[in-house]
């Protein structure tokens, strides 16, 4: 029994490392579930553009928009478990979208899907309109105290990771800020940029693209440590709001179910690729904090986003509308 069990045993292991060898046997296709042209897309393009070099086969990147990112969601968890469809995935907003749309996502983000590795994070930077007097966000949090509900926020819709962060910030600081939601960021930005509304949280894409304008002005990111695209923003430990912690996590998923070997390789690959200086900067630009990740910590990450978002709105009492 001892001998068969060996022998099996050891075919199981040649047949994984043959497949491994012999992926990818066709195109592989990445998922995005939003249009193109926005932050997510970039980042699949950018990595499926460098991940067919180091395959050997084509990566193409397939944009299946809608429903909050999970019709794109939906067709990865659904796709064969061979690792050549693979999902581009925002954690964060995948995450809110589970804890605000529990019946409709069509997916389980812990259970549907093999994630392969982190590889950027966007923060949110706390902006106000040039008109606001406060240069820091202590003098908003003085600002919005001294008269409660005086000043009001945007955001690009309700249960948008803007808005989740502006109720985060009421509760943290203990002030009463008016929610305007908008149908996106940009319209949000117009108005923040006019005085129509005088404070918003904004990604950082959408903050420095702005920022030359004049009109709005930066007071705080919400991120750990300073970053690259914003270095002379204090951040929200150094504004005294410690534990302030927004930004939407990027991550390349695969069904569940998908060779640890498969993994292992595109984790490799995908790795090499966020480390190149030529897509660091291209990260940059976008506002983007490049990272990496071996497969396990990925997996953490999701449940620690699943387990952090969920709260967050919870206790908000934010509703999906």
């Amino acid at each position: 029994m001892m001998k068969k069990y060996l022998v099996a045993a050891t075919a199981a292991l040649v047949c994984v490392a043959a497949g491994a060898q012999e992926y990818p046997s066709k195109q592989v296709t990445m998922i995005v579930g939003y249009p193109a042209g926005g932050a997510v897309d970039a980042v699949g393009r950018l990595i499926a553009q460098r991940l067919t070099d180091a395959l050997g086969k084509p990566v193409v990147v397939d944009n299946k928009a809608g429903a909050s990112g999970s019709i794109g969601a939906q067709f990865v968890a659904k796709a064969p478990a061979d690792g050549h469809t693979l999902l581009v995935a925002p954690l964060t907003s995948y995450a809110m979208n589970a804890t605000l749309f529990p019946a409709t996502t069509g997916y389980h983000l812990d259970k549907d899907f093999a994630p392969v590795s982190l590889v950027g994070y966007l923060p949110l930077v706390l902006v106000v309109n040039e008109g606001v007097s406060a240069s820091s966000a202590k003098d908003l949090v003085s600002m919005a105290k001294a008269k409660p509900a005086s000043l009001n926020y945007a955001s690009s819709g309700n249960g948008s990771i803007e808005h989740v962060a502006g109720e985060m910030f009421k509760r943290q600081a203990g002030v009463s800020l008016l929610h305007i939601p908008y149908r996106g960021a940009a319209p949000a930005m117009t108005d923040l940029m006019s005085g129509q509304v005088q404070v918003m949280f904004a990604t950082t894409a959408t903050a420095v693209a702005n920022l030359k304008t004049g009109k709005i002005k930066p007071l705080m990111v919400a991120t750990p440590q300073r970053i690259s695209a914003l270095p002379d923003v204090p951040t929200a430990r150094e504004a005294g709001l410690p534990g302030f912690e927004v930004a939407s996590t990027y991550a390349v998923l695969a069904p569940a179910g998908t060779p640890p070997a498969v993994v292992r390789r595109l984790n490799q690959e995908v790795a090499k690729i966020i480390q190149n200086p030529e897509v660091r900067t291209r990260f940059q630009t976008l506002g983007i904090e490049a990272m990496t990740s071996t497969p396990e910590e990925a997996t953490t990450r999701v449940a620690g986003e699943l387990s952090k978002w969920g709260k967050a709105i919870k206790d908000a009492n934010i509703k999906a509308e």
